[in-house]
């Protein structure tokens, strides 16, 4: 077996941004998310959002693309969802998501980052970001650097979960 350490923040949101992950949902698309990936031989480490969105920090094989795998998840989580007659309305996810990679020295502030949701969107001391959504959910605007343009050496100059709520994107 190949040695592989990849971690992801993975964020994606319900059409239009309904809020449709209520209390009695929740816990239902939670487990099934959980699930889901494991079956997917991803590993989960944690799992929250807010009414109308999810954030995951997940562990994904390399056998598996991070496009196939979110779709996996939101395929199957919509089915199950819809089949339970839990809500009174279809449940759609938006087409896109987020994705961050994250190194191993990351990720524990990630998932705390991830498990204070709640109270996160309470006190309204969200990342924006990380939170963000517009009528573009399919990347950056811009298409990178020039072909022949070779960038110098790039750092981050501090982790993206300890920006404030005011500041910049700090890459």
């Amino acid at each position: 077996m190949p040695f592989w350490r990849t971690y992801y923040h993975l964020v994606w949101a319900t059409k239009k941004r309904v809020p449709l992950i209520t209390p009695k949902i929740e816990p239902r698309l939670f487990a099934y998310l959980v699930n889901k990936a494991r079956e997917l031989d991803v590993r989960v480490y944690a799992i929250n959002g807010w009414d109308d969105h999810v954030h995951l920090v997940a562990s994904i094989p390399p056998k598996h693309a991070v496009a196939y795998v979110v779709k996996r998840l939101k395929g199957a989580s919509t089915f199950d969802l819809n089949q339970s007659n839990l809500l009174d309305v279809q449940f759609n996810w938006q087409r896109g998501y987020g994705v961050l990679t994250l190194g191993e020295r990351q990720r524990e502030t990630a998932e705390a980052y991830v498990r204070n949701q709640k109270e996160h969107h309470r006190q309204q001391q969200t990342n924006s970001w990380l939170e963000r959504f517009d009528e573009f959910d399919e990347g950056p605007p811009d298409e990178g650097l020039p072909m022949d343009v070779v960038p110098s050496v790039m750092r981050e100059s501090q982790s993206l979960y300890q920006i404030g709520i005011n500041d910049d994107f700090p890459f």
